[in-house]
């Protein structure tokens, strides 16, 4: 009697560990941890929504110098004059404007494109002069000019300085900025003049006004945005920005000197 319930109390206590042990391999509810990167968002083109715009200079822009090239006569072998960029202006309409959306997407994420976006040196200087790209997105420095160039950026932001050589005719280097970041500048140090600017945006949405100054920012999803223009010298200005379902909305800049506004 005795043996029969001590092979019983043996067999419970078996029961129970084992029952135990497949707890304890049971796979718990899904919890992301804590580095987990979100879902990224798609953008639904039966819905998106656009906004366009003109950036506009107020006033007699600085006129634009002539860069003496003569202490590289390579520079001079791709033909054509090379002028001051800072200030691009065309019947009162501001090209290099870097204009993005900076608050309203709330926790949508967007996966970066693959295709790199090139920033060449062509006639020695860089072009184009002010590029967009989204931060995971590969930028890609050549060189198309008969003469050695230098690619040098500073950290900016927690983003990678860049200090390299480039052979004349040479050269593809591929760089990834990860961290958003506006008017991060570039320069070469053979050829103090020359000087381009990288914005890093944390989305896909923005881009440079062209010169007639025109811009457009397409695929939103419909809410309300804040919309931001910058320039290299004339700063910072932004604006609130409603986007309906389908539709572009006029969103347009005014800057000058001494004055910064949006309309």
């Amino acid at each position: 009697m005795l043996k029969k319930k001590s092979m019983n109390s043996r067999l419970a206590l078996l029961t129970f560990t084992a029952a135990a042990m497949i707890a304890g391999c049971r796979t718990g509810p899904s919890v992301a941890s804590p580095g987990a990167t979100a879902t990224n968002s798609a953008i639904d083109w039966n819905t998106a929504g656009a906004i366009g715009g003109t950036i506009r200079f107020a006033g007699k822009a600085p006129p634009r110098v002539e860069i003496d090239m003569r202490q590289d006569p390579a520079c001079g072998l791709t033909g054509g004059t090379n002028m001051s960029e800072q200030y691009i202006v065309h019947d009162g309409k501001l090209a290099n404007v870097f204009v993005s959306i900076t608050d309203g997407l709330g926790n949508k994420v967007y996966a970066a494109p693959a295709n790199a976006v090139v920033l060449d040196q062509k006639g020695c200087r860089y072009v184009p002069h002010v590029i967009g790209v989204m931060a995971g997105q590969p930028v890609e420095f050549t060189n198309s000019d008969p003469t050695m160039h230098n690619v040098h950026t500073t950290p900016d932001n927690g983003n990678p300085e860049i200090d390299i050589s480039q052979p004349p005719k040479q050269g593809t280097t591929r760089q990834v900025f990860t961290h958003p970041v506006a008017m991060m500048a570039v320069h070469c140090a053979n050829h103090p003049w020359m000087q381009a600017f990288i914005n890093v945006a944390s989305s896909p949405f923005y881009a440079v006004s062209d010169e007639n100054g025109h811009f457009e920012i397409r695929g939103l999803p419909p809410g309300t945005y804040t919309l931001t223009a910058i320039h290299e010298e004339l700063g910072t200005q932004t604006a609130k920005v409603t986007v309906q379902p389908k539709q572009t909305v006029a969103a347009d800049f005014t800057f000058g000197a001494g004055s910064a506004r949006a309309q």
